[in-house]
């Protein structure tokens, strides 16, 4: 499922409410960072041929126009999200467009929050930490802290990840993000998935104490995945895991 507009909905978030939805990657393509098992964009591989990302000025006019439709249409907005077709930092000019957006939310919906779903990959960029701290919610992705599980799950297109270093830097926010983690199983290219085993669990618990967010988000799997033979978490296995990671980090979890 790709994302054709740059600016698109509202449509309706079960995690945020009424979304109104940014896309800063190609309108006819998928561009991350990552390569997730379960992405609803799919694949990298699987994208059109398209990797030509929206200008900061192109991403400016479509917000004013779609903003100044909803005013007049009676629709107001519970929060601009940035999502869309991949990883929304990748795009050059992510720190001055999320400016812009602050700008404009204030005019036309100022109770309305921005939010920015990331995968967390470009936190060491200056500028990207720097814009994250001024959205309302910086949500951020921590599927596992354990490398061969990022890399079965995630699958980073960099070499040189760390997961290490991605929780030293997630610390560096001093509580300013949201933690979200996707739990699944199954199996892909022949290897057991499963994030729900002790050890995941408890290394994710250990990471929080130390990243001390103010909240998490945990799910399943809601949409078709490109890997097929992946299973969802059901509600009650999640409300379990949320409630030893409040018991033993004190942080708030919502399972979604």
């Amino acid at each position: 499922m790709l994302f054709s507009e740059t600016v698109f909905g509202p449509i309706h978030s079960r995690r945020l409410g009424t979304s109104l939805g940014i896309n800063l990657l190609p309108n006819h393509g998928k561009l991350c960072s990552f390569d997730c098992i379960y992405c609803e964009c799919g694949y990298n591989a699987d994208g059109r041929d398209d990797n030509r990302m929206p200008t900061r000025t192109e991403v400016y006019d479509a917000l004013k126009s779609k903003l100044e439709k909803l005013k007049q249409d009676g629709v107001t907005p519970d929060v601009f999200t940035f999502a869309g077709n991949g990883e929304p930092t990748v795009n050059p000019e992510f720190h001055d467009i999320i400016f812009d957006t602050l700008k404009l939310r204030d005019i036309y919906f100022p109770d309305a929050k921005v939010s920015v779903l990331s995968n967390s990959t470009r936190i060491g960029n200056p500028d990207v930490f720097d814009a994250l701290t001024y959205v309302d919610n910086n949500i951020l992705k921590l599927d596992s802290v354990l490398k061969e599980t990022v890399d079965l799950i995630d699958a980073p297109n960099s070499k040189d990840f760390d997961i290490d270093e991605i929780i030293a830097n997630l610390a560096k926010f001093n509580g300013n993000v949201t933690l979200q983690t996707m739990f699944l199983r199954g199996e892909h290219n022949g290897h057991i998935v499963d994030n729900t085993v002790e050890k995941e669990v408890k290394g994710l618990i250990e990471a929080i104490k130390t990243i001390k967010p103010k909240d998490i988000m945990i799910y399943s799997i809601d949409r078709p995945t490109p890997e097929k033979a992946l299973i969802k978490v059901d509600k009650d296995e999640l409300e379990i895991i949320a409630e030893r990671i409040r018991k033993e980090t004190g942080v708030k979890v919502l399972v979604a």
